[in-house]
């Protein structure tokens, strides 16, 4: 009995323990458990054993006793469990251990691992004017600049981000994220990627520089050249700064790291499939209203709706231009005419000048050969002038016309561009659309009285216009030229060159020689203005006679000696020689005797030897004479060159036979 008295005293205290743990939290739950689990038991306990008597003994006397004694227990227990002050005022944990260990472990689960220095995705969850926030999936969320993403104003709550991570957690305890440094890792595995596959990017202009613009692409900055902004010419390349704009990368320097894009090859992709439909419909012939989009200095490039066209220079206008801005502006709009086109290379060639008349179907019929007309010159080349007689008409002036002048000259030393002149019309060809002119005839032909004003042997004044080998070419006036020829400019002098003589521009006195008026020339001479010297020095330097003279110049076959009064003669080697068996040399001055004259070839054969050599050691008569014969020979072949060598030896034995007889 007592036993049992005492087991349900223990499960009345387990209860009264039970309660004492939940009943700050969950009283209830507690309550109900104490209900379901421990009464039960204790009432199965009793009943199993003697329920009946249990309840019989336990009276109103016993009662009050557990009650009081439980009541004790409580009060003991109490005592015992010192206050947590910590845990005042704070949600207490309904969880076990295993229960808690799970939850944790099922959190974390939902949190990534990251490190430091590593891109990765993120999500933005706020956006405001300094900052953006990011969740990366990090125990707190991250911050990044609002400059960093300036280049993508469309970014939203809720878009995905790279994100690089500069420090898991701060001073502040805030985790610090970059985009920009995210970018630029990945930047270039991205544009190679672009370049690659031709892939359209989106990049951010940040500035103009010098020929075209500098562009943010994936953190880099890559360069739009001018000409690849668009199709057509960009003048202001200001309104693209701070914008966003589609590119392809169309170049990589791996060297220097440079990059290149291209908004036109969008562009030009969309425009491909419309210049194909408008070349497939064009004809030539076809008259189209295009707009001049732009002007260079060899044509104009006209747009025609898609696909543009080029005016030659040569097809602006039927008069000449010296550029297209004479005739059409940037921007306008013009009708022109289809003169070819190239399906494959997709080129136009257009003509304006062709949408009106050719100006020589409008030239008056009545203009014919040798009419005089007045133009204006607009091209000059070496060889003559155009002259334009009215707009589209035009004529040459060769240089030979425009002076009767025999020496030729460039048309730059008698017009130039701008010039208005007369001419006179010497041929028309209106089928071909050729004219020649001429200046000359405007003025007398000086031929026409050339023998009255330079009659044979008249003397003159002329300057020297051009040297040849075999002469000068002089000028008597505009369109008289002559020509001195070497032979005739000195008397005395040997002359190789007649540059040794005088110089271009020089006067000289002349003597006309010859008038040949049908070829028109003019034979002069400058010698014959003086008595020929020769007539003189015959008897001067007769033969045997002693002179001093000058070495001037040695050669293997003798030497040129200066003589007195100007005159040249030569020594052969075999006269040269000095009696100390010494040679000669340049400059040296001695004595010659003259073995030989001849005032026909103007020859002076002069000996040293004889100077110095007695009279005995001289050879024989007959020897002599052998040598004289063979000189006379020579002299006698230079002097006349169509006589024969019989002849020539014929007349000089004769004469040496006279004089044999003689002695």
């Amino acid at each position: 009995m007592s036993e049992e008295i005492k087991k349900a005293e223990e499960q009345a205290a387990d209860a009264v323990k039970q309660e004492e743990k939940t009943e700050v939290v969950e009283t209830p739950k507690a309550e109900a458990k104490v209900e379901e689990v421990e009464a039960p038991k204790a009432e199965v306990k009793v009943e199993e054993v003697e329920a009946p008597k249990v309840e019989e003994k336990v009276t109103e006397k016993e009662a009050p006793k557990a009650e009081k004694k439980v009541a004790e227990k409580k009060e003991e227990k109490a005592e015992e469990v010192p206050f947590d002050w910590d845990a005042f005022g704070k949600k207490q944990e309904v969880y076990s251990a295993d229960e808690r260990t799970q939850l944790e472990d099922m959190y974390s689960q939902t949190l990534k691992t990251i490190n430091e220095n590593e891109v990765i995705e993120g999500i933005i969850v706020s956006i405001s004017t300094r900052e953006i926030v990011v969740n990366i999936g990090y125990k707190s969320d991250g911050l990044i600049p609002s400059s960093e993403v300036r280049y993508n104003p469309d970014l939203k709550i809720g878009d995905k981000i790279e994100v690089y991570v500069e420090n898991q957690e701060d001073l502040k305890g805030q985790l610090q994220l970059s985009h920009k440094k995210a970018r630029i890792l990945q930047s270039w595995d991205r544009v190679n990627k672009a370049h690659d596959n031709d892939e359209i990017i989106t990049g951010f202009v940040k500035s103009r520089t010098k020929g075209g613009l500098i562009v943010d692409v994936f953190g880099i900055d890559s360069f739009l050249p001018g000409s690849q902004i668009d199709v057509k010419p960009i003048r202001d390349y200001d309104i693209y700064v701070g914008k966003n704009m589609e590119f392809k990368v169309v170049k990589i320097n791996h060297e220097f790291k440079n990059v290149v894009v291209s908004h036109k090859a969008l562009i030009e992709d969309e425009l491909e499939a419309q210049k194909a439909e408008i070349i497939a419909k064009l004809e030539k012939g076809q008259v189209l209203e295009g707009t001049v989009k732009n002007i260079t200095s060899y044509g104009v490039f006209i747009d025609l709706g898609g696909v543009d066209g080029l005016v030659h220079i040569t097809d602006l206008s039927w008069g000449r231009i010296s550029h297209p801005e004479e005739i059409v502006k940037l921007d306008e709009k013009i009708n022109v005419v289809i003169l070819d086109f190239d399906e494959n290379k997709k080129r136009i060639a257009l003509g304006l000048k062709q949408l009106t008349p050719h100006p020589w179907d409008s030239l008056s019929t009545e203009l014919k050969v040798n009419d005089q007309v007045k133009g204006k010159v607009v091209v000059i080349a070496d060889y003559g002038a155009f002259i334009e007689i009215q707009p589209g008409v035009e004529g040459l002036i060769h240089v030979s016309e425009m002076s009767w002048s025999q020496h030729l000259r460039t048309a730059h030393d008698f017009v130039k561009v701008g010039d208005e002149v007369d001419a006179v019309i010497l041929t028309l060809d209106r089928e071909e659309r050729k004219m020649s002119l001429g200046m000359k005839q405007l003025i007398p032909d000086p031929w026409a009285d050339i023998a009255t004003k330079y009659p044979v042997k008249s003397k003159h004044k002329a300057t020297v216009r051009n040297f040849t080998n075999f002469g000068i070419f002089v000028e008597l006036e505009e369109g008289v030229d002559g020509l001195i020829h070497i032979s005739d400019l000195s008397w005395s002098k040997k002359i190789k060159h007649p540059a040794e003589f005088t110089k271009i521009g020089e006067e000289l006195e002349v003597l006309v020689l010859e008038v040949d008026e049908e070829n028109r020339r003019l034979s002069l001479g400058h010698k014959q203005l003086e008595e020929n010297p020769w007539d003189v020095f015959e008897t001067v330097f007769s033969v045997n006679s002693t002179h001093k003279g000058t070495i001037l110049s040695v050669n293997e076959k003798g030497a040129i000696v200066s003589l007195p009064y100007g005159v040249e003669g030569f020594a052969p080697n075999r006269h040269l020689k000095k009696e100390d068996n010494s040679k000669v040399a340049v400059d040296d001055s001695m004595e010659f005797v003259v073995i030989e004259f001849s005032k026909d070839s103007k020859k002076i054969i002069l000996s040293h030897v004889n100077t110095w050599r007695a009279p005995e050691d001289k050879p024989a008569a007959k020897r002599s004479g052998g040598s004289h014969t063979k000189q006379a020979v020579r002299r006698h072949n230079e002097s006349n060159e169509g006589t024969t060598l019989g002849d020539i030896a014929n007349s000089e034995l004769a004469k040496l036979k006279s004089q044999l007889e003689g002695k």
